[in-house]
């Protein structure tokens, strides 16, 4: 990952409580007479707060003499209908997402979720620029488009996996951000989000792009990523688990075993049980009954072998104390 991606994440890490905070207001009515007016200078001298509404949206409506208010409504994915014009939708699509009509925009993102529900290989040639601009949705500051950009990247998950993958980066940097922020009606859709990703996309090639971010500076991000992670590793199943490689596994959960929030710990307390699953399980390393050495072969020297002193301490005491749970449970 380049050192440019990681600076803008940072960089946006901080912009998220500018935009949360600037978006704050009382929400006005009002009518313009010349129905030729600019509406973004409308916007700017009547502010309309979106922060309020963690299930609809208002919505501004151009009437052509006024300009009105109505509501938005975001809609399930499992409620949206199938489209009656593919073919011009399709042609409309990426000029409705770069639009400077908030109100266009939504519509072109819920067309994007209808099309990857309904007519997925149709948009597949045009995938990688309407990632882009689902991105670009995605930093909008205003809230109806951010979420219904998000509630997009779900279905875009479900219907293409490991079709986007190329695309994957910048999509998931702003989903680890809104998955960190404190609007809670964006931070949950995010999470949404981030669930559908680990579930469809295949791991080995997720989790690479996973990696670098275990070890951001911020901490919500480590852990959202954390999560993302251990959700990612028993999709990989024993072999994939092998050529991934288990010592590696067990090194990057025992980083997440101290880290500053309780979702990091709590990740790598399952990932290290998980592997330790596999390991014992598997014939990984496995010892013969008649070896002499046979503690080689064990959980314990595998930890002790691959880990600093203290890391691999902390990583048995996790395992340990799960299974004394186990025996006492089974006794």
């Amino acid at each position: 990952m380049s050192g440019n991606t990681l600076r803008d994440l940072n960089t946006l890490v901080g912009s998220e409580k500018k935009n949360e905070s600037s978006s704050k207001g009382g929400f006005q009515k009002a009518y313009i007479e010349n129905g030729n007016e600019n509406l973004d200078k409308w916007q700017q001298k009547f502010p309309i707060s979106l922060a309020s509404a963690p299930i609809n949206e208002c919505e501004i409506v151009n009437t052509g003499t006024e300009v009105g208010v109505s509501e938005l409504e975001y809609i399930e994915s499992e409620n949206l209908n199938d489209l009656e014009d593919v073919d011009t939708i399709l042609k409309t699509l990426l000029a409705g997402l770069d639009s400077k009509d908030w109100v266009l925009v939504c519509e072109a993102l819920n067309n994007v979720r209808r099309l990857s529900i309904y007519h997925k290989e149709a948009m597949l040639e045009m995938l990688g620029n309407v990632i882009s601009l689902i991105v670009k949705s995605l930093k909008n500051p205003r809230s109806a488009v951010c979420k219904t950009a998000i509630m997009t990247s779900e279905d875009i998950f479900n219907a293409y996996s490991n079709h986007i993958i190329d695309s994957l980066e910048p999509l998931l940097v702003q989903l680890l951000l809104k998955s960190s922020q404190d609007k809670r009606f964006v931070c949950d859709a995010a999470e949404r989000a981030l669930v559908a990703m680990t579930t469809w996309v295949s791991p080995s090639l997720l989790l690479p792009k996973l990696q670098p971010y275990l070890k951001h500076k911020n901490p919500r991000i480590r852990a959202k990523t954390s999560m993302c992670f251990c959700r990612s590793v028993p999709r990989l199943g024993i072999e994939g688990i092998k050529s991934y490689g288990i010592d590696k596994l067990i090194q990057i959960a025992a980083s997440q075993l101290s880290d500053q929030l309780p979702e990091s710990r709590e990740a790598a307390r399952g990932l290290l049980l998980e592997l330790q699953t596999v390991y014992e399980k598997s014939n990984i390393s496995a010892p013969t009954a008649e070896s002499e050495h046979s503690e080689m072969g064990s959980w314990e020297h595998l930890c002790q072998s691959k880990l600093s002193p203290l890391s691999a301490q902390a990583v048995l005491r996790v395992t340990n104390i799960a299974r004394e749970g186990l025996l006492v449970l089974g006794s």
